[in-house]
């Protein structure tokens, strides 16, 4: 048993969200009076597990902000490292029960329904922790759900008031900065905030926002005061100005006046869509009732996601999903199971979540032998941990279709036995049950590959299969040349001797071949020779040979993946898990382009930005130029070709709101921001540029910088904001970024809502751009000249 004490008890102090100011936030998620948020409020002890050896007590409790969980040390120490804090925001699902490796080894020696696992968004590790009663742990797993589901569901305004949402919310700061805690703050309490929150003012300019917030006229600010001074900060100048070029009196927009705003937008402008808007956005009552927006109204329309640069229209599925496998990008992940690298981290389920919940629609499972005849997933002939291939299997089932509803892929590399290839295919049809396709959808010859509309809810094998010339009794003898499996087995063996000797053939068990339908997997032997062979047949490519066939025969790949899939994978050189372009391999019409979804990067900010498109379905279409069996498309060769549609993409950066504090530990730290425009596209296309920096100023730098760039084959490419951290002795530091295609960038005035390296949330922080596209000189709107 665990052994609980007295020390491990719920804390029963009394909750703080009796306090007049803690309620504002919990009003605003609707959970003022959740009975399990206010058991989270008062906090919990529980035992936080790492192994079966390794458990410590931690203090658990929900911060007044209503989003962020305080993580302490029972010893009660105030040290930074005995203190973490996350937001509900950053995880990415509860699991309730014992279903990770370091629960699990509790099994017997404490119930159950007492542990749950938080799974949380990017590298950060999994959190599993053990409650002292049944009871306890479900008000967590329930609590942290709602918390959850409302922060998803928040207004732009409503994130905007729980600033900062990297740390543990504007109470926090304010109580820091509150010096002697009298709910008060003086001048020098108040410059001590600004710099919590990345602002750093001039102090003539601090001074005179200060005396006018300071009503009583008593040098300190209460907490309405505090307030107001905080709203003034949040004015928008640059959005004001844009307010007043479409208001005729300075002061509302009239309904028809919005309709010209949105006219210049290129977005709809009928009279019912402008009233629309009004309603949902506009906060004061007599504008509300008389059809106008205020200024208020228009900010909150403005950040809002409806009058995102990302267009809204694409955040659901909107593509013909009719058309065969490989007339689809398909998300894909390379070493599904890893953790970190490839050498020595721990192979887990969770990161099977993580990929899935991303939208992933091919994971990767290595499997091995393993111990009492259940075979094992890992990197094999590493010392990365183990994973049993029932469990992976049974989180697959629970996970595969809960964002995304067509097919999902299981690109086995297997290394089993014949015994324990029958239990892979006997765990595979128990566990996925009608999920599992088990044969073809018809007995008619195959001409092109089913539809993911077609394989709706399906699962699919990718693997070897039989040869058919085989008798019916004799087992399968695969030859092992060209595909992933036995490629980087060569890098993963430690002795060299063996490379580029004949491979070695292996068994296959007709149990396990029989469950492989459209994704069988066969060495690669040229093109010719592979358009011979039916579409079911796919080749898997090293990105090494994959920029070797994209250089030296770009189109005949091209026709290649309009017929069948391709897999690409990393280089087995790469032992900390990095990432290749996959731009490069898109360009190509390459399907299933794999990444270590584990690593972030801008590789993984492509992946994410190429897939969200198509309501983040996991597939999206392939350009029509990309789909012809007979298409003439050469990304090596795109002047004047299929695809070619000269686009000129002119950006000008306005200005920037809420950018992270980077140096937490330095408070005297402010960034110097400054941002740079990418195109990722065909060789031609890739291009960036960037702005002039802006020093001291995270909270609203502005730059009004134009940046014009010329797009050969606009369909292929990605647009992408990054924003950086000025040094003058070393590299920038990373701030955050977006990245979507270029077919779902909108026009005029818009807000990039930025993303942090792991690709989560970096809300409230925002960019201000403008946007215009025009081709072929021919603007694709016309700009009116309050535009300019």
């Amino acid at each position: 048993m665990l052994g609980w004490s007295k020390k491990t008890k719920p804390v029963q102090k009394e909750s703080k969200a009796h306090d007049s100011k803690a309620h504002d936030p919990l009003r605003r998620l609707g959970v003022l009076h959740d009975d399990n948020v206010r058991l989270m409020m008062q906090g919990s002890s529980m035992v936080k597990v790492r192994s079966q050896r390794w458990k410590k007590s931690r203090s658990l409790r929900l911060l007044e902000d209503g989003v962020t969980v305080w993580c302490e040390s029972s010893k009660s120490s105030r040290k930074a490292k005995d203190q973490q804090t996350f937001s509900v925001a950053e995880v990415e699902c509860v699991r309730e029960g014992c279903q990770s490796e370091a629960l699990r080894g509790l099994a017997g020696s404490v119930p159950e329904g007492q542990c749950f696992t938080l799974v949380f968004r990017g590298a950060r590790k999994s959190l599993d922790l053990c409650c002292p009663t049944e009871e306890e742990a479900s008000c967590w797993v329930r609590g942290i759900r709602t918390l959850k589901e409302r922060v998803a569901n928040m207004s732009q305004k409503e994130k905007l008031d729980q600033y900062p949402s990297q740390g543990p919310g504007t109470l926090r700061y304010l109580r820091r900065a509150d010096q002697n805690q009298d709910g008060k703050m003086s001048y020098e309490e108040v410059k001590r905030l600004l710099q919590m929150i990345n602002i750093d003012l001039s102090e003539q300019y601090a001074r005179s926002l200060f005396k006018k917030c300071d009503r009583s006229g008593d040098g300190r600010l209460d907490h309405v005061e505090i307030e107001e001074f905080c709203r003034e900060l949040l004015r928008r100048p640059e959005l004001d100005a844009v307010f007043r070029r479409y208001s005729s009196n300075g002061c509302v927009l009239t309904t028809m006046e919005l309709r010209d705003f949105l006219g210049d937008q290129g977005e709809d402008a009928s009279l019912e869509h402008a009233q629309k808007l009004i309603l949902t956005y506009e906060l004061n009552t007599w504008a509300h009732k008389h059809q106008f927006m205020t200024q208020n109204g228009f900010t909150m329309y403005m950040l809002s996601v409806e009058n995102d640069v990302f267009n809204p229209k694409h955040a659901v599925v909107y593509q013909d999903m009719t058309q065969p496998l490989a007339h689809y990008f398909i998300s894909s992940s390379h070493n599904t199971y890893l953790t970190k690298d490839q050498v020595t981290s721990a192979s887990s389920t969770e990161p099977y979540i993580r990929a899935l919940n991303q939208g992933c629609r091919c994971v990767e499972l290595d499997c091995w032998d393993g111990d009492k005849g259940e075979p094992v997933i890992y990197h094999g002939h590493t010392l990365t941990s183990k994973v049993p291939f029932k469990e992976v299997i049974e989180t697959i089932n629970e996970y595969a279709f809960k964002v995304s509803p067509y097919p999902l892929i299981l690109s086995l590399e297997n290394h089993c036995s014949v015994e324990q290839q029958v239990v892979m295919a006997r765990h595979l049809r128990t566990i996925l049950g009608d999920k599992l396709l088990t044969k073809p959808l018809s007995s008619q010859p195959l001409k092109n590959l089913p539809s993911p509309e077609d394989l709706k809810g399906r699962i699919l094998v990718k693997g070897k299969k039989d040869i058919p010339h085989l008798g019916k009794n004799d087992s399968c003898s695969c030859p092992s040349s060209g595909s992933e499996d036995e490629a980087v087995d060569v890098n993963k063996t430690k002795g060299k001797k063996d490379v580029g000797k004949p491979p070695q053939t292996s068994k296959l068990s007709p149990e396990l071949s029989a469950l492989v339908n459209y994704c069988r997997s066969v060495p690669f032997h040229g093109f010719e020779h592979a358009s011979k062979r039916p579409p079911s047949d796919m080749s898997s490519f090293s990105e090494s040979d994959a920029l070797r066939h994209i250089k030296d025969s770009g189109k005949l790949f091209v026709q290649y993946n309009s017929k069948h899939l391709s897999r690409i994978y990393p280089s087995g050189q790469r032992l900390q898990s990095s990432n290749y372009d996959p731009q490069e391999m898109w360009n190509c019409g390459c399907q299933m382009v794999a990444l270590n979804f584990q690593t972030p990067g801008e590789q993984m900010d492509f992946n994410q930005g190429r897939f969200l498109q198509n309501g983040r379905c996991g597939y999206v279409l392939k350009p029509g130029f990309l789909c012809r069996h007979d298409s003439d498309f050469n990304p090596e060769k795109t002047g004047g070709g299929p695809g070619h549609i000269p686009t000129t993409l002119t950006v000008r950066v306005i200005s920037a709101q809420q950018l992270p504090k980077l140096n937490t530990d330095k408070p005297n730290s402010i960034v110097d921001p400054l941002v740079w425009v990418e195109i990722h596209g065909v060789g031609i296309d890739n291009t960036r540029d960037k702005t002039h920096r802006v020093d001291n100023n995270g909270f609203n730098p502005c730059w009004d910088c134009t940046l014009t760039f010329h797009v050969q084959v606009p369909e292929l490419a990605l647009v992408r904001f990054v924003v950086e951290d000025h040094d003058h002795t070393s590299k920038n530091d990373f701030v955050g970024q977006f990245t979507l295609p270029f077919s779902s960038l909108r026009t005029g005035y818009r807000h990039v809502h930025l993303l942090k390296a792991d690709g989560s949330s970096l809300s409230p922080a925002t960019l201000f751009i403008h946007v215009m596209v025009s081709r072929r000189g021919v603007p694709i709107r016309t700009v009116s000249k309050r535009m300019a």
